[in-house]
């Protein structure tokens, strides 16, 4: 299956791509507005994760179709198939801790930065089902975003910094 040829996974991979290039530039213009957005990213993934094995899980099983790697294509038709919502609600919780983690400061921003990369790194070989390259880029933006650990993203207001950083 050429997963470009349908329309719908074309648009969602050309916006993809386009935000990961957009919030790596950020990550380096607007450090707190690259962090938010991140938020953001995450927060949606981890309740779109939740929702889908928790309604639908077999829906994953198509990224089987989409993989270019043979070991991932047999992980998600094999082990993968029998344990789809108990993976995958882990992931939606891990996502959920990162995206809390971007609002911190210190040791707990660090290790949601790192949790993020190694996350976006893991997914590549889904190909066209991660949006590849959309999760390098990401992963290289949230890397270049480690260093700012020693603010928080919420101001004792309670609004994003997102000013010129």
């Amino acid at each position: 299956m050429n997963a470009l040829e349908n329309k719908i996974y074309l648009i969602a991979y050309v916006i993809s791509n386009l935000f990961a290039l957009t919030l790596l530039f950020l990550s380096f213009k607007h450090v707190k507005l690259s962090r938010f957005l991140f938020f953001l990213l995450f927060g949606w993934a981890s309740w779109a994760n939740w929702t889908t094995a928790v309604n639908s899980p077999d829906d994953y099983l198509n990224y089987a179709d989409l993989t270019f790697l043979p070991v991932y294509k047999n992980f998600i038709l094999g082990w993968f198939s029998v344990h789809i919502s108990a993976l995958v609600g882990f992931i939606a919780i891990s996502q959920a801790i990162i995206t809390f983690s971007l609002l911190l400061k210190g040791w707990a921003y660090k290790l949601g930065v790192i949790g993020a990369v190694i996350f976006l790194v893991a997914i590549m070989p889904l190909g066209i089902g991660s949006a590849f390259p959309c999760t390098i880029v990401l992963a290289i933006a949230m890397a270049k975003l480690y260093k700012d650990h020693n603010e928080f993203i919420i101001t004792r207001k309670g609004y994003p910094q997102m000013g010129v950083d």
